[in-house]
This record gives structure tokens, sequence and C-alpha cells, in this order.
């Protein structure tokens, strides 16, 4: 490697670890916002703006234009449905557990993922899992398992698990339904975020304003939304699909696997979320486990 190439690498792990913080920081800022706006109706200003944001992309640049107007109706259904998978229900789902867990047990459960999409593609795509992603199921299990025993759940939090979970699921059936559109290499990238998010944007909204109308925002939570929307959505999103050209697939996934530390410090320091030593052990393990099973095969990581 040149001391060129050296360079580039180095400043790509600090653009990749910089999209990290700020989706590590959208926990943050979504736990103060629900104080005030209904989880459903909050995802769907969030994702419904960054969809805005990619408008000006597609309009102004006649290849993606014509893309959009060449695609099959197959084509159409499988980005629908990742709408569907990814934004209207996985992110939801976030949403919704936000509003009734801790912030870092929110991202623990998601870090179920991969452990989902291993087992999944198993049976699904033929893909067998190698024996060091077997290792690390193992290992965020017995991580998991770690950090919530004994079991003493509270009402609230039941629910918020079992949402989380619902969630999950959706969430491995979008990974597993993203992987099958790109392994075909006939839809870029833009295009199926920017359908696929206009679908369930649209889908989040009209399903939290029927539930509970829309809530009166003041300027600071507007500005707040706008800053998910704007940067830790449509600007974080594109910095990370360019940080990929640079990064190997394990250096991505290691990197995104340090999400969980950061939400920790981040909960922390502003929501006062304290973590107990078994609590924080556990949690490492299953960090640990979930970068191991995402090392034999790892693609980009969706936005958060």
């Amino acid at each position: 490697m040149t001391a060129e190439n050296k360079q580039s690498h180095f400043f790509a792990v600090l653009q990749a670890l910089l999209v990290t913080f700020l989706w590590s920081t959208s926990f943050i800022i979504i736990k103060n916002g629900l104080a005030s706006i209904p989880p459903l109706t909050f995802a769907g200003l969030r994702y419904s703006i960054a969809f805005l944001c990619f408008i000006p992309f597609i309009i102004f640049k006649k290849k993606y234009r014509e893309e959009i107007s060449n695609l099959n109706p197959q084509q159409w259904k499988s980005l629908i449905l990742l709408g569907f998978s990814f934004y209207a229900f996985t992110q939801g789902a976030q949403f919704l557990g936000l509003s009734l867990l801790p912030s870092v047990t929110v991202s623990l459960l998601l870090n179920f993922t991969p452990i989902i999409v291993a087992v999944a593609g198993y049976f699904i795509l033929n893909e067998k899992p190698a024996k060091i992603q077997w290792l690390g199921i193992a290992l965020f299990i017995a991580g998991i398992i770690v950090y919530f025993f004994p079991v003493r759940l509270a009402e609230g939090k039941l629910l918020g698990i079992i949402i989380m979970l619902a969630g999950v699921l959706a969430n491995a059936a979008s990974a597993i339904t993203g992987r099958k559109i790109n392994r075909n290499k006939d839809i870029s990238p833009l295009i199926i975020t920017f359908i696929s998010m206009g679908v369930g944007s649209i889908v989040l909204l009209i399903s939290g304003i029927s539930l509970n109308g829309f809530p009166e925002i003041n300027i600071n939570n507007w500005l707040w939304l706008i800053w998910l929307a704007v940067i830790n959505t449509a600007f974080a999103f594109t910095l990370w699909n360019h940080t990929l050209r640079t990064l190997s697939a394990m250096e991505s996934s290691i990197i995104n696997g340090t999400m969980l530390i950061q939400i920790a410090a981040l909960a922390w320091f502003f929501l006062d979320e304290t973590i107990t030593l078994q609590e924080g052990f556990g949690m490492l393990t299953a960090a640990v486990g979930a970068v191991l099973v995402q090392l034999k095969k790892s693609g980009p990581v969706k936005n958060q």
C-alpha cells in the first residue's frame, strides 16, 4: 500500500467512524423528540424529509429518470416490499421501541439482525455460515442472556421488547430482500433507497397521523427533525457508501459494530441511562458476536 493509499484508507476509516457517530446520536435525538412527537409520526417525518432531499438528485440526472421509467413490475414489487419491511416496519418498530425501552436495549436487540440473516440465509439463500459465524451466533446469544439475566421486565418493557423483536424480523427480511435486489445489480443504490424510502415514509406518516393526528411541533424539534433527515440519514448514507469503496467488508463491519458502545456512552452522558457491570459485559460479548457473524460476507449497511 502506497503512502497515498494509506492516507486515503485512514481518511475512509475516519469518515466511517463519523457516520457511525451520527447514527448513534440519532438514538439520543429520537429519545428526546419522543417526549412531544408520537413515534410513528416522528419516523414518518424523518424519512419523508430525507426522501425529499433525494428528489433533486433524481430530477436533474437523466440516467436516474430513465432508470425509474424502465423499472419492470417485478422490480417495483421488490422495491415496494423493501420500503415496507425496512422503513415502515423496521424503523416504525425502532421508534416505538425507543419510546418504551432504554437506547442501549434497542440497539442491542437490533444487533440480532445479522444473526437472523445468517440463519435465514442458510435455509432461503443456501448460504452456509462459516465456523466463525457460528461462533459469533453463540457469543451473541450468550451476551444477550448475560445482559437480561435475571429476566424481570415491567409491562411496558416487555411490550417494547416484543415490538423490537418484530422489528428485528422485519429488518432481517429487508436485509434478505435488499441482498436479492443488489445481487442482480440492475438497479442503482440511489434508486433503491429513493423508492423504498418514499414508500416506507408515506406509510409511516399516514399511519402516525391516522392514529395520533398531526402533533404541534416546536421550532427546536423541527430543527432536530431536519438534522436527522438531512445529516443523519441522507448525508450519512451517502458518505457510508462512499467509504465502502475503500474499506473492506471486515473493516466496515467492525466500525459499524462500535455503534453499540457509542450509543451506551451517549445515553449515559445525555440521558442518564446507567449500565451495570453485568449489562456492560453482556453488551460487549454480544457486540463481538454480531461482528463475527458479519465477517464472512458483509455488504452495505442501511441507514439508521
